[in-house]
């Protein structure tokens, strides 16, 4: 069964009366401090099915994470219980070399208010706040971000950092369902050409940055200053539990 009320819990926020723009913002920011970012099934072959209630277990009873389709697709079914007026979209990643990954296989979020929001807390290193798609930059300690029109039917995510621009990536506002990301769930499982088929990746955000486990290799962003160190088998299983709440017991 799933509750909304546990799955808040989940990530130590509270039932909200009023929905507005600063609660969305508040939900967005605990969710992506909280529940991680992960590939951890991907890595041991656990196989992801993209059923509500079997990703609603994994998140919230058995206290993991996921990646975006867990993510945004279990954190879209909470904002439509709250009363947002969400929907799923689809993105194409352009990868950090330019090039751009498989198409239409990131699952984010839109949110309406007075003007659309993009709402993603399963993208990794990115906002932990809604970007508006009319243009104006918003600022937090990940990075300065706006959203531009690129046509008549899709926007870039855009990051800029030191007057340098990075394109996040692309999308449209046509509404999806879960379903439709079968095919990408699928390429993102099993494919050498998949971003999370090679090691393991496990992040989150921090009140004042993010903290990122990549295979034996842990970076701590503070501020915009970068701590890395090399993790033993046996501070890696530490760091799992410490740092992401994860049993390392319970990886199959």
């Amino acid at each position: 069964m799933m509750n909304k009320e546990k799955y808040l819990a989940r990530f130590n926020a509270s039932a909200i009366q009023e929905y507005y723009l600063q609660d969305l913002t508040e939900l967005q920011s605990l969710h992506m401090q909280n529940i991680p970012f992960e590939n951890l099934d991907v890595m041991r072959h656990v196989p992801i099915y993209l059923n509500l209630e079997k990703i609603y277990e994994k998140i919230v009873n058995q206290r993991r994470g996921g990646y975006c389709y867990e993510l945004n697709g279990l954190f879209h079914w909470l904002l439509s219980q709250l009363g947002y007026q969400a929907k799923l979209i689809s993105a194409t990643v352009q990868r950090p070399n330019g090039t751009w990954a498989k198409a239409d296989t990131h699952a984010a979020i839109l949110v309406e208010f007075d003007t659309l929001y993009l709402v993603d807390a399963g993208f990794g290193d990115s906002t932990v706040s809604p970007i508006p798609l009319g243009g104006e930059r918003h600022t937090d300690h990940s990075g300065t971000y706006r959203i531009e029109k690129v046509d008549d039917v899709y926007y870039d995510l855009i990051r800029e950092n030191e007057e340098n621009e990075k394109v996040l990536y692309r999308f449209s506002t046509d509404e999806k369902q879960l379903v439709d990301f079968h095919e990408g769930c699928v390429f993102n499982q099993v494919s050498k050409d998949s971003s999370f088929t090679h090691n393991d990746l496990v992040t989150r955000a921090t009140q004042n940055g993010r903290i990122t486990l990549s295979d034996h290799q842990l970076t701590r962003s503070e501020n915009g200053q970068k701590t890395k160190i090399e993790l033993s088998p046996a501070d890696k299983r530490n760091v799992l539990k410490r740092e992401f709440g994860i049993d390392p017991d319970s990886l199959k």
